[in-house]
């Protein structure tokens, strides 16, 4: 039996509870009501399509290590070739992460114009952002990334501040190695600053419904995610299960991502095959 067929047939087992009869196309594709981890949709104006679920790869991703990272080179690339057998077609990284390594040995066996890799850089200076562009390819073990990401900014004034990196993102997209840009956000300011930012193409935002490890409280961080929405942003999730602190209640979580439709797509770190096959389960039986 190939490793597809497979695979097809352990997540037919999975979510045999609400597949019934169904096949397994008609079980990732869009119907009235539900889900699919695996539906495909667009990234605001960027021109990108990819899944609604990001397979995460930085659950307390610092110090180039991370959750995920820990499953070794081999460990994380089979878990990601796994989501991408169940459709999923976006890889989150970071050079925080350490997961460069684990995503270029997926990427090996995949074809690479159907995933979307998105990665994030520390830098604040040009030449430090340049060097990190080219490092990140050819750690990656490709010609261009998807998205890149300024990490982590919690300045009001970042756009300004950091106005050299941003330059050099969009020369490395001008050149083509770089599909779109954006930033991941930890303060209130830095958010709004985003949202309103002309340059800022997608947003990675932490949302989650009791407020856990966000900028602002759920109802201020969707305003604000609304404000860049409205001009054309990409607006992508991340922190989904508050860290962890949702994981009992992960139900709860992703019909709440699910019921904003200000959301792309969101981010999950699974940190294991059945955990991710759980997440894919999950997701479909949610309703908005």
């Amino acid at each position: 039996m190939k490793r597809r067929d497979f695979l097809a047939k352990s997540v037919m087992g999975v979510t045999a509870a609400w597949l019934g009869s169904r096949s397994w196309a008609e079980a990732v594709a869009p119907v009235a009501g539900k889900f699919s981890a695996a539906d495909i949709v667009s990234l605001g104006k960027t021109g990108i399509k990819t899944s609604r679920l990001a397979c995460g790869t930085g659950t307390a991703g610092i110090g180039h290590q991370s959750h995920q990272s820990a499953l070794g080179i081999q460990g994380l690339a089979d878990l990601l070739l796994q989501g991408y057998d169940y459709g999923l077609r976006f890889f989150d990284t970071a050079d925080s992460y350490g997961t460069h390594p684990h995503v270029a040995a997926a990427l090996k066996k995949l074809p690479r114009e159907k995933i979307t890799v998105m990665s994030k850089s520390w830098r604040r200076d040009a030449a430090g952002m340049r060097a990190d562009i080219d490092r990140f390819r050819k750690e990656l073990g490709t010609d261009y990334i998807d998205i890149l990401m300024m990490h982590c900014l919690t300045d009001d004034h970042w756009t300004e501040k950091c106005r050299p990196a941003m330059d050099a993102i969009s020369e490395a997209q001008e050149k083509g190695i770089v599909r779109a840009h954006g930033c991941s956000c930890h303060t209130i300011g830095a958010l709004r600053a985003a949202a309103n930012s002309p340059w800022v193409q997608v947003i990675l935002a932490r949302v989650n419904p009791i407020g856990s490890h966000m900028d602002a409280d759920p109802n201020t961080v969707v305003d604000t995610l609304w404000t860049g929405r409205a001009a054309g942003k990409a607006i992508v999730g991340m922190k989904i299960l508050g860290q962890g602190d949702m994981r009992s209640r992960a139900d709860e979580a992703l019909k709440y991502a699910l019921s904003l439709s200000v959301l792309d797509a969101f981010t999950i770190g699974a940190e294991n095959r059945n955990e991710q096959l759980d997440l894919i389960n999950r997701i479909g039986v949610a309703h908005a």
